[in-house]
Formats: C-alpha cells, sequence, structure tokens
C-alpha cells in the first residue's frame, strides 16, 4: 500500500465529487491534497447569505461531494478512511480522506460510480406510474447504509398535511426580497460553469400545483402537463443538526439519489422546509421522528432531466502539495 494519495488520484476523483448536487448549482466546495491525504473543504464565497445564511446548505453539499470523492476512489481500486472534521482549528475542512488498503470494488459501488452521471434534479412533472416497494426499501436502505434514515410520507392526508408546511415555508421565503434576488442572480439564460440554466429550472409555477416549486425561469408548461397530484415524498433526517450531522446527510442524500437513478427514479429536491425553522420542526412533529430532517425529495418516474454546468477541476483545486 502507498503512503498516501497522488494528484493524479486527487484530479480523477474530483472529476466524479464536482458531479454533486448543491443549492442553485453554487458548488461551494474546495479540494487539496495534503500529507497524502485528501481534504474536502467548503468554499465560503459561495455561501449563500440570505437563501443559507447557517451554512446548512454549503456543509449538505459538501457531503454530497464527499460520498462521490469516496466512490470514485473505491471504483479506482484505493477506498479512504474518512474523518470528518479533522482540524478543530480549520471548521470549513469538512472531511480527510486518507487511503484503505487496495481491493475491488463490490457491485454496489460499481453501480452507484455508474449513476454519477446520469444523475440529474428533475423538476418537471413526473409519470403516474408508483414506486414499486422494492425501490422504496432501497432508498431506504441507502440513507440507513450512511446514518441518517428516510421516511417516505405515503397516503393523501399525509401529503396533504406536508404540502401545506411547504406552502407555508415557501411563502415566509418569498416575502424575503434579498432571497429572491438571491435566487435570480444563479439562474443564467447564457452557457455559465454554475447556476441553474433556465431550460432546467422546470415549468413555471400554476396555482393548482401541490407542492411549491423555486422558480427557476422555467418555460411555460405544455397543456395537460400537471404535477402528480399523490407525489413520493421523502424526508431524509440525520440524528441531530450539528456540522458532522450535516455533512452525513449530505453523503446519505447523494448514496439514496444514486441509488433512485439506478433504479430508473427521477428525483427534484424540496429544501424549502428545511431552510424556514418552523415549517423544518413541524415537519420533524408530523413525522414522528427523532433527529432532524435536513431535506425533502419528490421521488418518481420521468423524462430524463437535464444536466447543469459545473466548474473544472482546476476551479476547485487548492494548491496540492505532494505527499509528505
Amino acid at each position: 500500500m502507498g503512503t498516501g494519495y497522488t494528484e493524479t488520484q486527487l484530479r480523477a476523483a474530483v472529476a466524479d465529487a464536482v458531479r454533486a448536487p448543491s443549492l442553485h448549482n453554487t458548488q461551494p466546495w474546495r479540494f487539496r491534497l495534503r500529507d497524502g491525504g485528501i481534504e474536502v473543504s467548503v468554499d465560503p464565497a459561495r455561501r449563500l447569505p440570505a437563501t443559507d445564511p447557517s451554512g446548512w446548505g454549503t456543509r449538505v453539499s459538501g457531503g454530497a461531494a464527499l460520498f462521490n470523492l469516496r466512490l470514485s476512489l473505491a471504483v479506482a481500486g484505493t477506498p479512504a478512511t474518512v474523518r470528518l472534521r479533522p482540524y478543530p482549528a480549520d471548521p470549513d475542512v469538512l472531511a480527510r480522506l486518507v487511503p484503505e488498503l487496495p481491493r475491488r470494488p463490490t457491485p454496489t459501488e460499481q453501480g452507484l460510480y455508474a449513476a454519477i452521471g446520469r444523475r440529474f434534479s428533475n423538476r418537471a412533472p413526473f409519470w403516474p406510474d408508483p414506486v414499486p416497494a422494492e425501490a422504496r426499501w432501497r432508498l431506504g436502505e441507502a440513507a440507513r447504509a450512511e446514518q441518517c434514515w428516510l421516511e417516505l410520507v405515503i397516503g393523501v392526508s399525509a401529503v396533504n398535511a406536508f404540502a401545506e408546511i411547504a406552502r407555508s415555508a415557501h411563502r415566509v421565503l418569498e416575502r424575503d426580497p434579498a432571497y429572491r434576488a438571491e435566487r435570480a442572480d444563479w439562474v443564467r439564460t447564457e452557457p455559465a460553469p454554475d447556476g441553474v440554466p433556465a431550460r432546467a429550472g422546470g415549468p413555471q409555477s400554476e396555482p393548482q400545483d401541490l407542492l411549491p416549486s423555486r422558480g427557476f425561469g422555467g418555460l411555460d408548461r405544455a397543456p395537460g402537463r400537471d404535477f402528480e397530484p399523490e407525489p413520493l415524498v421523502a424526508v431524509l433526517g440525520a440524528a441531530g443538526n450539528t456540522v458532522v450531522d450535516q455533512v452525513l446527510a449530505g453523503q446519505a442524500l447523494q448514496r439514496v439519489l444514486l441509488t433512485a437513478t439506478d433504479a430508473g427514479l427521477a428525483v427534484s429536491m424540496l429544501s424549502q422546509p428545511i431552510e424556514v425553522s418552523g415549517a423544518r420542526e413541524a415537519l420533524r412533529l408530523s413525522l414522528g421522528r427523532f433527529g432532524t430532517p435536513q431535506m425533502v425529495m419528490r421521488i418518481g418516474y420521468g423524462q430524463p432531466g437535464v444536466a447543469t454546468p459545473r466548474r473544472s477541476v482546476d476551479e476547485v483545486l487548492d494548491v496540492a502539495v505532494a505527499p509528505g
């Protein structure tokens, strides 16, 4: 076994890591090779002060990128041991990865890795086909594998109760001019390496919609293309709401998303009930769960999602230092 990762391994893994999702596609992460270990950090310059004042979103996004990084290294035969929050004096560093003994990747790792390039948020209406029980079980197992939980909101009354919480949170957020302006700043009508292209923003919301949409300037929907009346809603949660819990939730989120992609499912994320503290607590109480909800997803079958752009590997790397 080598004494550490090389810059070549770092660059290959980061090319996969940056495919993770992030609020408004801000891509708030940085990567560095130091003393043979790979460090994953948040990029404070890319935090959203109006949408994400606590930094929750940057840490969940960083955790999602960390999961892709772990998966990439494992499939390359160089799996990692991960230490979260390795430097108390440097809270922006979320994780440090050092090599384990080389081994062959598992079939599960290979399947999830193959889904990285096919995972896109899908903000369009889904088809009415129900998600089968076996796929629902796989999604729950994916969350548990990363020390988190996934609660499915099932039944008309439960979905309607969730929808009211989500719409209430959406109304609170939309009353903030800074929030609306920040969202508009990240909508892209011209080619760009970040942000949400208007063509990927989903259709414009309409009064009959059950769940709120973020409003990234999408096109008017075609006649008859309403959103599903009883969507499958999944709430991802962690044991608490510390920085480590949020990074764990980001890893679980990405594992769930890749598991869904591998199963042929489409997913869109609804973070409004998480961004408003009162709505988040109402959601937790409605589920009867201990811990803290960290993300909400709408899951189903639909047309392939639209890819969003990513910055180059060079743009997210700090100066690499050769292993000591």
